[in-house]
């Protein structure tokens, strides 16, 4: 049995108090139930108040045994920024735009550099995407094209180095493409000639997608999984629809973080749960507790406030 955690986001406290709400103890190998496992979504680094904490505890507990997690986009943006290329030369320098978010934790851990290389070298263990028994993980979205492609190109265990240097240095690639859609899922991108207002009175020029679902005849609202902002409830023009990543009814139950859902929903459909409590929003953490059940059931869900 499985209990599916969502993004920690280095709030170990949030974190001790739902293990120890779902039944687990602290022992010295870290947190344990005895018949049942955690799982996280990834996204436990960065923002938080007590990240070194939270990684320890994650660490220990999938190395014993008691948890699993997968790579979420936040783990993929430190191991990149930590990159050296062939010449040892940092591949991201300051100011490092578009990592910024990485700066809590490299500042957490200054004066730690031994045990930051040592996790570093562990997220590469961590894998992009769980099928268990019935039910699927991934940080994002899940597409059976992308992780069809990552099985036949990515070797088992450990990734390499090199496999985040071609993902940084060719971002358009076939490779960067798929672990992307993973771990950030896909964004709707406005044609340069069209300008919506959200509701905050701003021009948003990307937004969220409700990937698992057939985008055509859809609303911007209805086409945006954003937290942050609503937009117009007037339909997207066809000649732009973007592709979905329709999700069926009868495919595996499917669990992901990521899209920050203070209020929800979190039980989407019977078969897909955005298990993300918007940590550091809402001060949620958010649980999925699977006792082996072929629909999600509301009753399931755990959640731990500050």
């Amino acid at each position: 049995m499985y209990d599916i955690i969502g993004d920690v986001h280095g709030h170990a406290q949030l974190l001790k108090q739902l293990l120890l709400k779902l039944g687990y103890n602290k022992t010295s190998d870290g947190y344990s139930h005895p018949g049942r496992k955690a799982v996280f979504v990834g996204d436990f680094i960065n923002r938080g108040p007590q990240i070194r904490k939270t990684m320890r505890m994650i660490r220990t507990m999938v190395e014993n045994g008691n948890a699993l997690a997968v790579l979420g986009n936040h783990e993929i943006n430190a191991i990149i920024a930590h990159l050296k290329d062939k010449n040892g030369i940092a591949m991201i320098k300051p100011p490092f735009k578009n990592f910024i978010s990485v700066l809590k934790t490299m500042n957490e851990f200054a004066g730690y550099s031994e045990e930051w290389t040592g996790h570093l070298k562990w997220l590469r263990s961590l894998p992009l995407f769980l099928e268990l028994d019935e039910i699927r993980v991934v940080h994002a979205c899940w597409s059976d094209e992308a992780v069809e492609y990552l099985k036949n190109s990515l070797p088992a265990g450990r990734i390499k180095k090199e496999t985040f240097r071609r993902v940084h240095k060719n971002p358009g690639s076939e490779l960067a493409q798929n672990i992307w859609l993973l771990t950030k899922g896909p964004q709707f991108k406005m044609p340069g000639d069209l300008k919506i207002i959200n509701n905050k009175g701003v021009s948003p020029r990307s937004f969220r997608m409700r990937w698992w679902e057939e985008p055509a005849g859809k609303t911007f609202e209805e086409l945006s999984f954003e937290s942050k902002f609503h937009l117009p409830d007037y339909s997207v023009p066809p000649q732009i629809l973007p592709s979905g990543l329709p999700y069926t009814e009868e495919a595996p139950i499917v669990f992901f973080g990521h899209y920050c859902r203070g209020n929800g929903p979190h039980i989407i459909r019977p078969n897909i749960c955005c298990i993300d409590g918007c940590v550091t929003g809402s001060r949620s953490l958010l649980a999925y507790r699977w006792n082996g059940e072929a629909s999600l059931l509301p009753r399931n869900l755990v959640r731990m406030m500050k």
